[in-house]
């Protein structure tokens, strides 16, 4: 029989128990798992517009949607089984690849799809034509790409399919970008021979929506998970509220500038020559370059502040 250990370190012990740590946690977990419910309802909505344009869908959902028609169920408890028999390899594989994001897209998508695709045809019944078919196919792809980088941004877990590549790299020493792409392919001619929906969009997604999820990684997720975690670092109304307001106080000066220069532009572009205007043009790109890299600077210096602010406080 041994004994317990002396702690040798009681302030750490008293910071570890403290109600702030635990709030702090708390809140950091709460809005993270609303920040990967929103990007998962964002997916599913992405995904209804690009399966009501008929343009084909990601290449697991297509498959299941192949299944739902051969079975005769619905798509909703299809995904729902598809996911189990994953989630239940991954468990045994790779745990840590689960999280509370992993339950919350493998349970809710499907269904989502099932809702929104009902909502679709009560606002618009019976209108696939070009049109319909160009604008679902490119905000479905924007959607769907926005959608999955704000539930992975929120890094509380993978969905069951998305854990396949990972894991197969890790334990076959392939790079993930071929394993993903072999997955991709397999779940998309699986898809093919038993009527899902396949089309031109399963293509973009298999092998092109990379960059367009890089992209929302860097302009939104990134943003939304450093709000977050300023926030959670001291979380009460007073923090949320300085939040919004320096957000609200850097947009009014920036539409405020941006207004007042396009007036400005407006009124003198009937007298500018033609080499007058490129020059402009060249200047304007250069100034927003410019106001971008200040806003990132200014971000990060308000961070720093805050953060030293943060440590004289306790």
């Amino acid at each position: 029989m041994t004994s317990n250990p002396q702690n040798s370190n009681p302030e750490a012990s008293e910071e570890k128990d403290s109600p702030n740590v635990s709030l702090n946690k708390f809140a950091d977990v709460g809005l993270r798992a609303l920040m990967a419910f929103v990007g998962i309802a964002i997916l599913s909505t992405g995904t209804t517009l690009l399966r009501e344009g008929n343009v084909g869908l990601d290449p697991f959902t297509a498959t299941n949607t192949g299944l739902a028609g051969k079975l005769g169920a619905g798509l909703g408890n299809v995904q729902l089984m598809v996911n189990l028999v994953i989630f239940v390899l991954v468990l045994l594989l790779d745990r840590k690849k689960i999280g509370i994001g992993t339950i919350m897209n493998m349970v809710l998508v499907g269904y989502e799809i099932q809702w929104f695709s009902i909502i679709y045809h009560q606002i618009l019944p019976n209108t696939v034509n070009i049109f319909t078919i160009m604008t679902n196919l490119v905000f479905g792809l924007l959607l769907f790409t926005l959608g999955s980088s704000l539930y992975m941004g929120a890094r509380l877990g993978v969905a069951p399919y998305d854990a396949i590549a990972p894991i197969i790299s890790k334990r076959t020493h392939v790079k993930y970008r071929w394993a993903r792409i072999t997955q991709d392919i397999i779940f998309m001619a699986a898809a093919f021979l038993i009527g899902g929906d396949v089309g031109f969009a399963t293509i973009i997604v298999a092998f092109f929506t990379g960059p367009l999820i890089t992209y929302w990684d860097t302009h939104v997720s990134e943003k939304v998970m450093q709000g977050i975690t300023d926030f959670s670092s001291t979380p009460s109304f007073r923090t949320a509220g300085k939040q919004l307001v320096n957000v609200g106080r850097i947009s009014y000066y920036v539409v405020r500038h941006a207004y007042e220069l396009t007036e400005k532009t407006q009124r003198q572009l009937s007298n500018y020559t033609d080499q007058e205007l490129d020059e402009r043009i060249e200047m304007t790109r250069n100034r927003s370059k410019q106001l971008s890299q200040v806003y990132e600077n200014t971000q990060k210096q308000l961070r720093l502040l805050q953060g030293e602010a943060d440590k004289r406080a306790k």
